[in-house]
């Protein structure tokens, strides 16, 4: 069985790949360098019609497929991993959750301007002490009256805190045994955003924790059911891992690009240094990574719009691919030398921006537990 791209999707990547490099490859170094988020960019992403590409028209997105938003995610990604999880977060866990489950009424209202990207949304499941084990969320939400009143932290929320962000969907014990999900609008008292993160890598991401300290916002802000929010997030994750693998072959891509340059480009001893198989060899290792995670990726995009089960395919995406981007990250860094220690190059940047790729989304040792689950394996 194929997964190949249709004519339609490489149609659609040359218009990214146009994009990113005549408007993100020449600002990449500097936004990483400044740590700066670049609003007027990202404005222009929406404006491509990349924020509401795979959601339905029905709801104001433009109709497009999942695996469209996989191609648009790793073109980004290609060349500044910053705007790929820019992209991934905007439509995977601010866009999709009210899509899923937001009522008419929350559709109607926040809709309009995140599907055409003139503003962003987060969505606050992490907290210090709730990571890979979220069910152990410690937020609370009480309703007194008409309002929800929320208390809590969460914690490495991305695009929380822009000066686009209209809303964060917050996870909160709503009970003692129930979690559910609300939208809290951005300025709502008692909702603060901190400062933001000195990170490794992702520089040009916007990424803050969040307090909550007796913020009210209206019962109907509610997202979906009350209870339901643990099943809301988990469905969420298992689209964004395949989109977070998407995300890493645009690194693995981006790194094999840049070496095979590079290895035509940089003399040693009066030669390329790619006529050493020293160096040809790890190249050759790169192409091979990058075949195998796209295939893995598309194979769960291509699930995810038949409407197949994606669970084991989303996390064998994820769990490979994030992992295979952090061994090309380090393999092109070597081949660069001296040069890849520098963050001028693009190498550098990648190096820093790979690690986290094993973690966002669920982490390696988790996707592990869940291919484990799938194979009918006993799981403690």
């Amino acid at each position: 069985m194929s997964f190949s791209l249709t004519q339609d999707h490489e149609d659609f990547r040359a218009v990214v790949r146009e994009f990113a490099e005549a408007e993100i490859r020449p600002y990449a170094e500097q936004w990483d360098r400044d740590h700066q988020f670049p609003v007027d960019t990202v404005l222009q992403m929406g404006e491509l019609g990349l924020m509401g590409l795979a959601f339905p028209e029905e709801v104001g997105g433009g109709g497009g497929d999942f695996t469209s938003l996989c191609v648009a995610i790793e073109e980004l990604g290609r060349v500044d991993q910053s705007m790929g999880i820019t992209l991934e977060a905007a439509v995977g866990l601010g866009i999709n959750p009210i899509v899923e489950f937001g009522s008419d009424e929350q559709q109607k209202r926040w809709l309009p301007d995140l599907l055409d990207g003139r503003a962003l949304a987060g969505f606050g499941l992490t907290e210090p002490d709730a990571g890979s084990d979220a069910g152990a969320t410690k937020t609370r939400a009480v309703l007194d009256g008409d309002e929800w009143v929320i208390n809590g932290t969460k914690a490495f929320i991305t695009n929380s805190g822009s000066s686009l962000t209209s809303l964060v969907t917050v996870t909160a014990r709503t009970g003692e045994s129930e979690i559910s999900a609300i939208i809290v609008p951005t300025g709502t008292p008692g909702f603060v955003v901190e400062p933001q993160y000195r990170k490794m890598g992702w520089h040009a991401s916007d990424t803050h924790g969040l307090s909550f300290t007796d913020c009210r916002v209206p019962a109907e802000n509610l997202l979906g059911e009350r209870g339901q929010g643990f099943r809301q997030f988990l469905a969420t994750l298992d689209d964004g891992r395949i989109a977070i693998a998407a995300l890493a072959v645009g690194l693995i891509q981006g790194c094999l690009e840049e070496c095979v340059a590079y290895a035509n480009d940089r003399k040693a001893f009066g030669k390329p240094i790619g006529v050493n198989q020293g160096v040809s060899f790890q190249i050759a290792d790169l192409e091979v990574m990058a075949e195998a995670a796209r295939a893995l990726t598309y194979r769960a995009a291509w699930l995810k719009d038949q409407g197949q089960p994606i669970k084991q395919a989303a996390a064998i995406a994820k769990l490979y691919s994030s992992e295979a981007a952090v061994s090309a990250a380090r393999i092109a860094t070597q081949i660069f030398g001296g040069s890849g220690f520098m963050d001028e190059t693009p190498v550098s940047r990648f190096y820093r921006d790979a690690k986290i790729l094993e973690i966002g989304e669920g982490t390696s040792e988790i996707q592990r537990l869940v291919i484990a689950r799938g194979l009918g394996l006993p799981v403690s």
